[in-house]
């Protein structure tokens, strides 16, 4: 049986004095979209950041952070990217004064300096993804709106070809038709073989479009099952779902 793609194994995350995660545990699966769902504060951006090296685990982490298998973290953000880990953040930080190519352009950077000669093969891809991409491929990214910004920053990453791509709050600030598209091409995303961290508050889009979920709040991850499973489960849809009917869709 092949590895994970990656493996969180009880992880602790500490602000100061303050422990953020307690013992934090996924999988994701190769070609699975893992989704982990909680309110505000919860802890949830501190697991991707610390997945990705950008936080330093606490002294207790009996455990880490493995990636097809092999321990990372001793690795540097620049190392993890090399490996085929890609973070999506949740403010984007695009290149606002750079047109849409350049700042998809950047993000085949690592490739380039690999000397990868297919280092712009993702580009038609992307751009297949994301027509509209295409349309404004010569604007600069600051004009666009927030959707398209969102889409530029998911063709960016994917320029990189990553084999875990995660994704910080893909929903946020976007109006309910927007999140919809772009929900949609994460669940497409999955027929290119990419894995898919989703963090998202957006608790009934996120366990639509992924196969496995986890349910953090205050640190600790309460809940993980088959995100149909959570869907139907009492306390997902009492508390993250609200009154809406069940069979509803983002």
């Amino acid at each position: 049986m092949s590895a994970p793609i990656l493996e969180v194994k009880d992880l602790n995350v500490s602000y100061g004095k303050i422990e953020a995660l307690h013992g934090a545990h996924l999988r994701v699966e190769p070609g699975q979209i893992v989704t982990v769902i909680g309110p505000n504060g919860a802890g949830k951006s501190t697991l991707l950041n610390s997945v990705m090296g950008a936080l330093p685990l606490s002294g207790r982490a009996l455990g880490g952070v493995f990636f097809e298998g092999d321990e990372v973290g001793g690795l540097s953000i620049e190392q993890r990217v090399a490996r085929g880990m890609c973070l999506v953040p949740e403010k984007r930080e695009l290149f606002s004064t750079m047109s849409v190519e350049d700042n998809l352009l950047l993000g085949s950077y690592r490739r380039a300096r690999a000397r990868d000669r297919n280092y712009l093969d993702q580009l038609d891809h992307v751009y297949q993804l994301f027509g509209r991409l295409k349309e404004r491929r010569k604007q600069q990214a600051g004009t666009l709106s927030g959707g398209e910004r969102q889409m530029l920053a998911l063709g960016r990453a994917l320029m990189g070809k990553p084999s875990l791509l995660m994704l910080d709050e893909p929903s946020l600030g976007l109006a309910p038709l927007i999140v919809k598209e772009i929900f949609h091409i994460i669940n497409d995303l999955r027929k290119t073989g990419v894995a898919t961290l989703l963090i998202e508050q957006n608790a009934r889009a996120a366990l639509q479009v992924a196969d496995y979920g986890y349910v953090i709040e205050t640190g600790d991850l309460v809940l993980e099952g088959p995100a149909s499973d959570l869907a139907n489960n009492p306390r997902v849809i009492e508390t993250y779902l609200g009154l809406a009917k069940k069979s509803e869709v983002a």
